[in-house]
């Protein structure tokens, strides 16, 4: 009887990592992933398997600040920071939520164009107006029914991917040799560099704080530590759903385009529709439709909670939603390409992901803040290091595109 408790208990508590995880699969890691795989096979595939396990470790230690200190990581750099910092960071923060939200709204708007042919401005209209009845479901309902709706819709996103799979399964000797890390060359530079930015996205690491704040408060120490346990439980799952889809992408990228040319969506419809049949195809767009309402709905409470935090300004989630559509729906007028906008933005979000990582390092690993659930050395070397290896890769991506012949 206990121990059914105890397992009903455990439930209830998960949830948080799970909305965190629906990131992990946006528009940005459909371009990425099937970028990656049609065009270098499984050569990255290693990427997305290292990417994935360092998500893991920055989710659930900030998922561990919100729930031993009680407040969100933008709150507890705000509270070291002078005002012109507080500002500066906030700054270079709602340029990676900006960032975000023009790979969701884009993304949907592809998959509404693949599905219905709707012109891509009006395409990216309507998912931000769906995106804001997802988040009227946070401000009116709470956050346990938006986890359970965003839950859902993450279980759909990967049908057309397993499906596909099951149809034309990868060469094993291929997969097996994706796992040895290296590079082809700059571009493969450039797609690796969106990967990992589209994998450890800097604003959900800031959100994730606050989510086990909001969902749980500052839990008393006497509960503290099943809290962790659960929390461990909740991001494991997560990243393994989340993980799973985005190397499925790439395996099926890899086994049925690889080698085609590819140079925007409608060519990866059209190759999975002539390879696999009509149904993967459209199921694909439904993923792709359905991770962009999702991860919208997602960034959206992410930057308010960055701006609320760090700024202390609050802003309805609604009209924050109107504000940041506005750069995706301008550059949707512009014509410019979907697929090409995507990887950009998640370049983007790659170099935002220093600035995320390393006062989640410094607050984690403060005993003054921590107490004894401070990070062990080993944590704290790890997170430094996935710190300083994201760094180094985006300064090499910035020397071989500014400098001629490197």
């Amino acid at each position: 009887m206990m121990h059914k408790e105890s397992s009903k208990q455990v439930v209830l508590l998960l949830g948080p990592a799970f909305v965190a995880a629906v990131a992990y699969v946006d528009p940005g890691n459909f371009a990425a992933n099937f970028g990656a795989g049609a065009k270098y096979g499984f050569l990255l595939l290693w990427v997305l398997v290292l990417a994935n396990s360092m998500a893991a470790l920055a989710q659930y230690t900030s998922a561990k600040v919100g729930l031993v200190t009680g407040k969100s990581l933008p709150e507890l750099v705000a509270e070291r920071m002078s005002r012109w910092g507080r500002r500066l960071y906030w700054a270079q923060a709602e340029l990676v939520a900006v960032a975000t939200d023009i790979a969701e709204v884009v993304g949907g708007a592809v998959a509404l164009n693949l599905l219905f042919g709707l012109q891509l401005p009006i395409g990216g209209l309507i998912i931000g107006i769906v995106s804001m009845a997802l988040l009227g479901v946070y401000s009116h309902h709470g956050q346990k029914y938006f986890e359970r709706l965003i839950v859902g819709l993450l279980l759909i996103i990967p049908l057309g991917f397993f499906v596909g799979l099951v149809q034309h399964p990868p060469n094993l000797s291929g997969v097996l040799s994706g796992l040895t890390p290296r590079f082809g060359g700059q571009e493969t530079l450039l797609l690796a560099t969106a990967m990992i930015g589209a994998t450890i996205m800097p604003h959900v690491v800031y959100l994730h704080s606050a989510l086990a704040r909001d969902r749980h408060g500052k839990v008393k120490l006497s509960e503290l530590q099943q809290y962790l346990k659960v929390t461990k439980i909740d991001v494991g799952l997560a990243m393994l759903i989340a993980g799973t889809v985005n190397i499925a992408m790439l395996l099926l990228a890899a086994a049925v385009l690889g080698g085609a040319t590819v140079e925007g969506f409608g060519d990866i419809f059209e190759g999975l529709s002539s390879t696999l049949g009509p149904l993967v195809a459209v199921l694909f767009a439904v993923g792709l439709l359905v991770s962009g309402l999702a991860s919208t709905a997602v960034g959206s409470q992410a930057g308010s909670v960055i701006m609320k935090d760090l700024v202390h300004v609050p802003i309805p989630l609604w009209i924050r939603r109107l504000i940041t559509m506005i750069p995706a729906l301008f550059l949707l007028i512009l014509g410019i390409d979907p697929l090409l906008l995507l990887v950009i933005s998640q370049v983007a979000l790659s170099f935002g992901v220093p600035f995320a990582l390393i006062p989640l390092s410094i607050i984690s690993s403060n005993r003054n803040i921590m107490g004894a659930h401070t990070n062990s050395r080993v944590v704290s070397v790890l997170l430094y290091t996935i710190t300083a290896s994201v760094a180094i890769l985006n300064m090499a991506l910035i020397w071989l595109m500014l400098v001629p012949g490197s």
